[in-house]
């Protein structure tokens, strides 16, 4: 296991110190389990500074609505 250093905001801090009151754990535990959840939503695979673009589309059909018209059609009919 690696020691670390780390600085925290002060409401961040206190509210990490609270969880872990509440759910009976340590701190470091706390931080531990953040960081297991933070760490999934940025799998491996992705070179540093690749960029990413939106997929172009295929085969969508004809426009329902002329671009004239996109903005009614948006709005709540509520």
């Amino acid at each position: 296991m690696v020691k670390t250093q780390v600085q925290f905001p002060d409401h961040l801090y206190r509210e990490a110190k609270r969880v872990a009151v509440e759910q009976e754990m340590s701190f470091a535990e706390v931080v531990r389990r953040g960081l297991e959840i933070a760490v999934q939503g940025y799998p491996p695979g992705r070179a540093t500074g690749e960029s990413w673009s939106l997929p172009s589309a295929k085969r969508l059909g004809r426009a329902r609505l002329l671009e004239k018209d996109w903005a009614l059609a948006s709005r709540d009919s509520t």
